[in-house]
């Protein structure tokens, strides 16, 4: 038992700071909200378009980028001749509205105002109950959701917690396309959440169905099943993003660090 306390004493605070604190450093290959130079955009060329796997980006009098079907490959980034995409390390992109999520060469900025109505905030504001499910996920955004329990983020320090059944749930948090074998699942566990209720969509797949869009075995995210009320993109978003929104979502983010984003 000492030997268990002194190697504890010598590990010293793990929690990171975020959000009284600068965000934790993000690896080099961090991709996030892509940035469009409009100078150098070609609409004609249509590049980028042609290879994206989920046809997130769309050419019309100008480019169009929706993040709610982008899967941060960087695809685009790499087909365009004149390097007109870019991916920025902008880690906010968590937005109310779906039509939110999609950036133009005119209009390159999210609307970052996610924060519930003052209704909820009352009611969930100093305590948030998740019931996640995974609605066909591979995964990878269930992985990155969980990394938040961990002790270096500790996401119940800001009293957001998981719980293990919808009856003692405030909302849902929702990944994967919503395969047919999950489509009644995800309604009786949204039914089963009492009222007043709220519903997060976490990656591209729960937000459009990702990869698997117009699958004929898959729904096309969980706006096909149930009301959403917070879009958190990316393929898988990186925790940082998770908790960024769901921080901005309660209305308890920092706005001193936005200037920390390059």
């Amino acid at each position: 038992m000492f030997k268990i306390i002194l190697a504890r004493l010598q590990q010293g605070h793990r929690t990171i700071k975020y959000p009284d604190g600068p965000p934790p450093e993000l690896s080099d290959r961090f991709c996030g909200r892509p940035t469009l130079d409009a100078a150098k955009c070609l609409t004609g060329c249509r590049a980028c378009a042609e290879v994206c796997p989920t046809d997130a980006i769309t050419i019309t009098d100008q480019a169009h980028i929706d993040l709610g079907k982008c899967l941060f490959c960087s695809e685009c980034a790499a087909s365009c001749p004149n390097q007109a995409i870019a991916y920025s390390k902008d880690y906010r992109l968590a937005v109310r509205q779906r039509q939110d999520l999609v950036i133009t060469q005119n209009q390159q900025s999210l609307n970052l105002e996610a924060e519930m109505s003052a209704k909820l905030k009352k009611l969930f504001g100093r305590s948030l109950k998740l019931r996640q499910v995974s609605a066909g996920g591979c995964n990878a955004c269930e992985a990155d959701t969980n990394v938040l329990n961990t002790l270096a983020w500790d996401l119940g320090r800001f009293g957001i917690q998981f719980v293990a059944s919808p009856r003692h749930a405030d909302g849902l948090l929702i990944t994967g396309p919503v395969t047919e074998n999950m489509k009644l699942a995800l309604k009786k566990t949204y039914d089963a959440v009492p009222d007043p209720r709220i519903v997060i969509a976490v990656g591209a797949c729960a937000i459009s169905g990702g990869p698997y869009i117009n699958h004929p075995q898959a729904n096309n995210g969980a706006e096909s099943v149930v009301p959403v009320d917070l879009y958190i993109p990316g393929c898988p978003p990186h925790p940082l993003t998770i908790l960024d929104g769901l921080l901005r979502f309660l209305g308890r983010h920092n706005a001193d660090f936005p200037s920390l984003v390059s």
